[in-house]
């Protein structure tokens, strides 16, 4: 198929490995079309939720749509508010956390790397 849609109601919950206290819902995947590389989730993060300190193999964008989370990269942390995002290439070391006092609602979009 060479497009899909995915309506509010289809977002499908999955675990997350290395996040606590958030819940991960899954809106695309890359086998939704032909040829497709593109993994996009909603995540809801509740204060004091996030992701500890690792890296994975995908290119990572994050997107806050509501509330806050710190950012943490060998360089320091820094916080991202709602309309701020993050992008980072594959094996950047990161972790989140919502030290915020309401849930965080993230876009989060993985790419994985073109096969050769």
């Amino acid at each position: 198929m060479s497009y899909k849609v995915t309506r509010r109601s289809e977002a499908v919950a999955y675990e997350a490995p290395g996040h606590y206290d958030m819940r991960p819902t899954r809106l695309h995947n890359p086998g939704d079309v032909n040829d497709g590389r593109i993994t996009v989730g909603l995540s809801h993060f509740l204060p004091g939720g996030g992701c500890h300190f690792g890296s994975n193999a995908l290119e990572s964008i994050y997107y806050v749509l509501a509330g806050e989370m710190d950012l943490t990269t060998d360089d320091g942390t820094t916080t991202l508010h709602a309309g701020d995002s993050f992008h980072c290439g594959p094996g950047t070391q990161k972790a989140i956390q919502n030290n915020g006092p309401v849930s965080c609602q993230m876009l989060v979009i993985l790419t994985r790397p073109e096969q050769a």
